[in-house]
């Protein structure tokens, strides 16, 4: 009982919280979390968890992407005469 709330609470949870376009990660995540949770014997708890991991992860790299490209155009723009 305790383990079909904490499902239904997760998925309420990414259900709101992610659209179709933010599942980058999600389903990598999902796949991963769920064969791992398969052999501990709770396969859609972690796919639940996969999937938020992985959805946390890819937005963690688009960040540090971003902000790797914003330094490069500092720098490119800094070093132009005015």
């Amino acid at each position: 009982m305790k383990l079909a709330a904490a499902i239904l609470i997760a998925g309420m949870i990414l259900g709101t919280a992610t659209s179709v376009a933010d599942a980058k990660g999600c389903i990598k995540g999902a796949i991963v979390g769920g064969v791992a949770g398969h052999m501990a014997g709770h396969g859609k708890l972690g796919a639940v968890a996969g999937c938020v991991i992985g959805h946390h992860e890819a937005n963690k790299k688009d960040k540090q992407q971003n902000s790797q490209q914003n330094s490069q155009q500092n720098a490119a723009n800094s070093n132009k005469p005015n």
